[in-house]
């Protein structure tokens, strides 16, 4: 793979803030669309929403995202195979804005057929985030060369666009809908997609090179003496083992992390005492809690892992260093719930609520950025993207599970809710310390940048 030397920033080659900025402007535009979809559904007014029932509104929107966290699987296989990550993100990106923008036609143009153009527009925001998801964050793995440490950083540091993406969006596009209704907000989010790839179609030439424009498996059988396909080989089927065992671990973490925005959300709401002195905190403020901590922490977590050169904890450690991170933040929550002792006309401190969504977004950030860089060391070549998608469908059954004990545990009560997923996060932690020799031998030195390392999996592979 050639690289482009279009030099550096921060310590990193500046195609890493290309991709940061496409990424961003794509996330506000979901993150915009996906604060005001239920909201338009639901609203009966004149401002034009749809008028349906939450119900149905809900099970519409959970189809939604989780379709939205599927097609990955498929674009990533696409792109792989066929078009290539460079051209699977520009036509993912043409077929967003068109979705977003058609979601923002006024009823006066779509009426009587508003309802198929809201489809419609779905369809196409869904088919364009297939081709797209996947494939941004395996470009941002081949900025990289085998065993430079730099990766987990800069997934970080892209990790950190995603987050001020989801933050400008609600605001930017909550505002623009309550001030000139539903399609201003949708129209938001299309100008949120059109940034993104004006970005891409821009830069993408000077500073990413060649990166992403070749489908992987061609530049994986162009490697091959036979110049085909060939089967995997042990090295490879060892580490899509790795991929796999983290994915379980994954979705005990995200069911437990979502857990909390819908159980947390109700409970800063109803028994945390908001006030300070007579100004009254807005429940929602407490949802920006971990986008604004994921701001100012991923730089430091980023430098961090690079300043720790060879003593940089390895993958499985840093997952189990989120699972306890997990655990403390529902600690946290145990602290509260206790404060209350069982008598739920007590209010609460905010203060066990801030703590809680601070260890939580430490917890995240030691293994979602560090899971997608994962993902990039261990693929082999030709199912880089694909493999990419399987781990966000590895968050889809998460939220599902998380919407699955969120809908069963109102009878529990908060105490055992909170210590029944501090339990189980510390059990999960421990399981991972155990295993992470294996896996770590698993890796054949995907992860570090000793020479000997490469020569090991030379042999293996040989």
């Amino acid at each position: 793979m050639s690289h482009n030397n279009s030099g550096t920033l921060l310590g990193h080659p500046k195609g890493l803030f290309l991709l940061f900025g496409t990424e961003l402007w794509e996330r506000f535009s979901y993150y915009a669309m996906r604060a005001i979809l239920v909201l338009y559904l639901t609203d009966k007014t004149i401002d034009g929403g749809l008028g349906w029932t939450t119900q149905e509104a809900l099970s519409l929107y959970g189809i939604y995202t989780g379709l939205v966290y599927f097609t990955p699987l498929i674009g990533g296989w696409i792109a792989d195979n066929f078009l290539g990550q460079r051209r699977s993100i520009i036509i993912g990106g043409v077929l967003m804005a068109i979705g977003q923008f058609t979601l923002a036609l006024p009823h006066s143009v779509v009426d009587p057929h508003a309802v198929k153009a809201f489809y419609v527009g779905l369809t196409f925001l869904i088919i364009g985030n297939g081709l797209f998801k996947p494939n941004i964050s395996t470009m941002v793995g081949d900025l990289y060369e085998e065993g430079d440490n730099r990766r987990d950083g800069a997934f970080t540091i892209f990790y950190m666009g995603i987050n001020i993406g989801s933050l400008l969006a609600g605001v930017i596009a909550g505002t623009a809908s309550a001030v000139y209704g539903w399609k201003a907000g949708f129209l938001c989010a299309g100008f949120g997609m059109l940034f993104s790839l004006l970005i891409q179609l821009f830069f993408a030439q000077r500073y990413l090179g060649n990166i992403g424009t070749v489908p992987a498996a061609v530049r994986d059988a162009a490697k091959n003496a036979s110049g085909k396909k060939e089967p995997l080989t042990k090295v490879e089927r060892d580490r899509l083992k790795v991929i796999m065992v983290m994915c379980t671990f994954v979705i005990v973490f995200w069911a437990g992390f979502e857990q909390a925005g819908g159980l947390m959300n109700i409970y800063s709401q109803e028994y945390t005492n908001r006030m300070i002195g007579s100004f009254e905190v807005p429940a929602a403020w407490f949802q920006s809690l971990n986008p604004f901590f994921i701001i100012i922490c991923a730089p430091i977590l980023a430098s961090l892992w690079v300043k720790m050169g060879k003593k940089e904890p390895s993958s499985p450690v840093k997952f189990a260093l989120a699972m306890f991170s997990l655990a403390l933040g529902f600690a946290c929550m145990i602290g509260a719930a206790l404060e209350q002792g069982g008598d739920m006309t007590v209010k609460t401190s905010m203060l066990w609520l801030i703590g809680a969504y601070f260890f939580h977004t430490i917890g995240e950030l030691c293994l979602s950025p560090i899971g997608l860089s994962m993902v990039t060391k261990l693929a082999p070549l030709r199912l880089a993207s694909l493999m990419m998608g399987a781990w966000f469908g590895a968050n889809a059954i998460a939220n599902y599970i998380a919407g699955e004990i969120g809908s069963r545990i109102g009878e529990a009560g908060p105490l055992a809710i909170f210590s029944g997923i501090a339990i189980t996060a510390v059990i999960a932690g421990v399981l991972l310390l155990l295993l992470s020799n294996t896996l770590i031998n698993w890796m054949h030195g995907a992860e570090s940048s000793n020479d000997d390392e490469h020569v090991e999996v030379k042999t293996a592979e040989a």
